[in-house]
């Protein structure tokens, strides 16, 4: 199949917009080429190595970039997105240099060339992710590694959520304990969890895409015989407590069921929440506290919280 990328080189304001407009248009992910990112300086806490190529990032401003079918209404959905990008302008949004070009692509191009962007990463003391079609040699012996092939539907176990949960998992996670994860993914903490020691680890999520990614995941780094992935919510599919309880999801969700969390954690075990955005911390904070939490730690990275939490004995 053939497809058409849709490039449009507008400013870090308008990217939610005009993420919409290409999302109703049919795409089914938008690429964000922030100038910003590339000059950002990075924390170096635990030796990662950022690799970025300058001539992948615009000069100024964001380049957007969607995947649409070739077909015959792509003309008509192409001038259709550019109306709606023109129309920002009324709800007083800057949409910046608003350069439009199309470029047409292979799927099978399409479907790989984001590997290039995807190499081997240390995000912790142990831990390092590594992709499934990258050759890496340990540095040190203790050092726990994540193969991981995230698809098209998953993050690649970097993004900042993923990082601090791993990172609290290291820090709670004692050999012979019980871990859940709660909206597993990729499959990344249940498999990081069983690395770091835990004698069974329960990984569910509501989507079956997720528990089938999370599943051939597990597989691919050997912890079959201690991680299950089930499909499901968190009252349907635990039947016995965990010692610690890791869901790195939305805020909003995390609080909806902060009381169900607590009957799941074993008194005296830990339950981390991720995937909080700054501005929900203290909501999720008072949550977790109004639920029984006594609040352990707090961890920071860019504009994202994780919460160590400890159910009193």
């Amino acid at each position: 199949m053939k497809w058409s990328e849709l490039s449009i080189h507008t400013t870090n304001e308008a990217i939610e917009s005009i993420s919409n407009i290409l999302h109703e248009a049919g795409a089914s992910g938008v690429v964000i080429e922030d100038s910003d990112d590339f000059s950002k300086e990075r924390e170096d806490q635990f030796g990662e190595i950022w690799s970025l190529n300058a001539e992948d990032f615009p000069k100024d401003g964001v380049i957007l970039k969607a995947y649409l079918p070739v077909n015959s209404f792509l003309g008509e959905t192409v001038e259709a997105i550019k109306l709606a990008v023109n129309n920002l302008v009324t709800f007083d949004i800057n949409i910046g240099a608003n350069v439009v070009t199309i470029s047409e692509v292979n799927e099978e191009e399409w479907a790989t060339a984001w590997k290039k962007y995807y190499h081997p990463v240390k995000i912790s003391q142990r831990f390092t992710i590594v992709p499934t079609w990258e050759t890496y040699n340990p540095v040190s012996s203790d050092e726990l590694i994540i193969e991981l092939d995230p698809g098209m539907a998953f993050g690649t176990g970097t993004h900042p959520t993923t990082v601090m949960s791993l990172q609290a998992l290291e820090k709670t996670v004692k050999t012979g304990e019980r871990v859940i994860d709660i909206g597993t993914g990729s499959g990344v903490l249940a498999i990081g969890a069983a690395l770091l020691g835990a004698r069974e680890v329960h990984a569910l999520d509501l989507d079956d895409i997720a528990v089938k990614a999370a599943g051939i995941n597990v597989k691919l780094n050997k912890v079959q015989d201690r991680v299950t992935v089930a499909g499901g919510n968190l009252v349907d599919t635990i039947d016995e407590p965990g010692d610690v309880v890791v869901a790195n999801i939305l805020a909003e969700i995390i609080m909806s069921f902060t009381d169900d969390a607590y009957k799941v954690v074993k008194p005296g075990g830990h339950y981390i929440t991720s995937g909080i955005i700054s501005a929900k911390k203290n909501d999720v904070k008072e949550a977790l506290e109004g639920s029984g939490f006594v609040i352990e730690d707090i961890m920071m990275m860019e504009d994202w919280v994780t919460i160590i939490s400890k159910k009193p004995e």
